[in-house]
């Protein structure tokens, strides 16, 4: 066996490796590739479901400037999307919240309404704390469902992103894979020809 036999002995052996491997990636590519699709359909049809409009107008208007120019890109539109999720529960649900509890978080809303005595709590001082109470609990249980939402489309994202990478790394694979090939035939073709 010649140095040229060798050689395409190994040209082949890499090769249908590669080949193989595009294989393996097609078939990856495929399964990310519906995973996406997948979690996408999921999350607007769950997102639909909910029946949210994105805030427009006076609603707009009326918040911070940070929080205006994040819900400005779909104002009036379904909330049916991730990234609409993300921003009316971090735009709009945080930004009222905020502004109902002074910018305290739930458990120190709930915390202060638990230290009163029943006698407070009966008050129009504690009933309003209750109602506070209830309505931080509610707005941060929306947000947190938003935000998960919004989490699945990211990941569904990022499926689509390595599907594509795995359907482009599959295709780099198989002409390398049949180049090597193609090679290793031409150093058989050399060989025999050296050999008579």
């Amino acid at each position: 066996m010649g140095v040229s036999d060798m050689r395409a002995s190994f040209d082949k052996l890499i090769s249908w490796t590669g080949i193989l491997l595009a294989g393996l990636l097609l078939v990856t590519g495929g399964v990310l590739l519906y995973t996406a699709s997948y979690i996408n359909g999921e999350v607007e049809k769950q997102l639909a479901i909910q029946d949210i409009t994105m805030p427009q107008g006076p609603a707009l208007e009326s918040l911070p400037e940070e929080d205006r120019k994040a819900l400005e890109p779909y104002a009036g539109s379904p909330m049916d999307t991730g990234p609409e999720a993300r921003a009316y529960a971090d735009h709009y649900i945080l930004a009222h919240l905020n502004k109902a509890s002074g910018g305290k978080t739930y458990e120190e809303v709930s915390g202060a309404y638990l230290k009163m005595t029943p006698e407070q709590k009966a008050s129009p001082e504690g009933q309003a704390a209750a109602q506070l109470r209830q309505t931080m609990f509610m707005g941060n249980t929306l947000r947190g469902l938003l935000l998960f939402g919004a989490a699945f489309a990211t990941m569904g994202t990022i499926a689509g992103y390595a599907a594509i990478g795995a359907f482009v790394a599959a295709v780099i694979l198989l002409v390398l894979g049949v180049l090597g090939l193609r090679h290793a035939s031409r150093l058989e073709k050399a060989g025999a020809g050296n050999q008579l």
